[in-house]
């Protein structure tokens, strides 16, 4: 067994997330879009042209799972009542 220190690099995946989807919603708000009616029109239906092309922000949010992503606005929206 080797006797040295291995280094791993850990991704939070909720900051990447939040990173992403402030990101897409600047993008959607450059538009001139409403980027609380796409996003929700996205993750309700998993139609990638609800979001914009614009600054990669489509590829970005495709990138994410709907599903735990719904969870992480969910879970930030009910700690705000803490």
């Amino acid at each position: 067994m080797d006797d040295f220190t291995r280094k791993f690099n850990v991704i939070d995946k909720s900051s990447e997330m939040k990173e992403i989807i402030r990101a897409v919603y600047e993008a959607l708000k450059v538009k001139g879009y409403n980027p609380i009616n796409q996003i929700v029109g996205y993750i309700l239906s998993e139609d990638p042209t609800y979001i914009t092309n614009y600054n990669g922000a489509r590829s970005m949010i495709t990138r994410l799972d709907r599903d735990e992503l719904l969870s992480e606005l969910v879970k930030n929206y009910l700690d705000s009542f803490k």
